[in-house]
């Protein structure tokens, strides 16, 4: 009888434990998603199936969803941000829009980006590095008699005139990087006479970073700026293209996962930072989103189709400086005032 009962109340323990985990898991999440809308989709729809939560996401520019999160900062209308540059994710944390975190998970990640944000104490986790660069539509290049560049001074030449397409810093990270990274590479004035110089060749400034590597597939252009995996993408579709790390060296992106403050859904949110960290998750991003970029967990596999950095000529990214909020800020205005506002 007693035997009986003490395994009675065991088995109610258990069931008990069973209900509490899984009501903690239970209920909604909503993301704000600034990766693609493949990898948007696989790794919200694998979290939702995997710990039951209704989860649904919303995609957009990293500098579309700041803008978005700031704008909603009384009234938080997503829990969580996935995906885009570090640098906006970065900026959020110093605005006070964002809910330190710090996941289990993290033992896993590189060491190097562990707690990557300017402001300190886990308010942005690193799920990605990207490599910036540019994509040549090589068909395009050949019918209009245009030797492939290879360095980023080349794209300044009159020849590639209404062939290159970046996208607009005040939307995307992407773009921002590219800014940041010239600078790093040559200084804030031989930066800009650069940009002025490449904005006659410009064609389009696209609203997401992406857009430039899938309308150099389409060969709309013939020439795209932007991080290197997206064009490693089309090229596994079929596009005739050639990814170029360019010769005087080239910048990165951290992709970043954050909180924001006053989340709803503030548990499932915890959670999701946990998945998105993990060794599955990162390896469901390329294996199923069709996601290139070179993971931050060291114990996860990469795709065959991803870069390896020991193998590029890269600066050392000021992540602190160019994460900073003002001097964002400052970069893009001086970027409007004294480029984009010429054309």
């Amino acid at each position: 009888m007693k035997l009986n009962y003490l395994t009675a109340l065991i088995a109610i323990g258990l069931t008990a434990i069973t209900l509490t985990s899984n009501a903690q898991a239970a209920g909604r999440l909503i993301v704000y998603c600034s990766g693609t809308n493949a990898l948007c989709e696989i790794e919200t729809r694998a979290f939702g199936e995997k710990y039951n939560v209704k989860t649904t996401f919303i995609r957009n520019g990293t500098g579309s969803t700041l803008a978005k999160i700031e704008a909603e900062k009384r009234n938080p209308q997503a829990d969580v941000w996935y995906g885009g540059t570090l640098d906006p994710h970065s900026q959020s944390g110093e605005l006070g829009l964002l809910q330190p975190y710090q996941s289990p998970n993290l033992s896993q990640i590189m060491p190097q980006f562990r707690d990557p944000a300017k402001r300190k104490g886990n308010y942005t986790s690193a799920v990605y590095m990207g490599i910036l660069g540019f994509g040549v539509n090589t068909e395009r290049l050949k019918e209009k008699n245009l030797p492939i560049p290879t360095c980023w001074k080349d794209l300044t030449k009159p020849e590639y005139k209404g062939e290159i397409q970046i996208a607009d810093p005040q939307s995307s990270g992407t773009s921002y990087t590219a800014l940041a990274t010239f600078i790093q590479l040559w200084g804030e004035n031989e930066a800009f006479d650069y940009l002025k110089k490449i904005n006659s060749n410009i064609s389009q400034y696209t609203k997401s970073g992406i857009a430039p590597a899938r309308n150099t597939a389409r060969g709309e252009t013939a020439i795209g700026i932007g991080f290197l995996h997206d064009y490693s993408l089309e090229v596994e579709n079929g596009a005739p293209m050639k990814l170029i790390a360019p010769c005087e060296g080239t910048g990165y992106e951290i992709g970043g996962v954050s909180i924001i403050k006053n989340a709803r859904n503030m548990d499932n949110a915890k959670l999701f930072v946990d998945w998105v960290l993990s060794k599955e998750a990162q390896e469901l991003s390329w294996k199923k989103g069709q996601s290139y970029q070179i993971l931050t967990n060291i114990t996860a596999e990469s795709s065959p189709m991803t870069l390896n950095p020991a193998e590029l000529n890269l600066i050392n990214y000021d992540i602190d400086k160019y994460g900073s909020n003002e001097i964002r800020k400052s970069l893009i205005n001086k970027w409007l005032t004294e480029v984009k506002m010429r054309k």
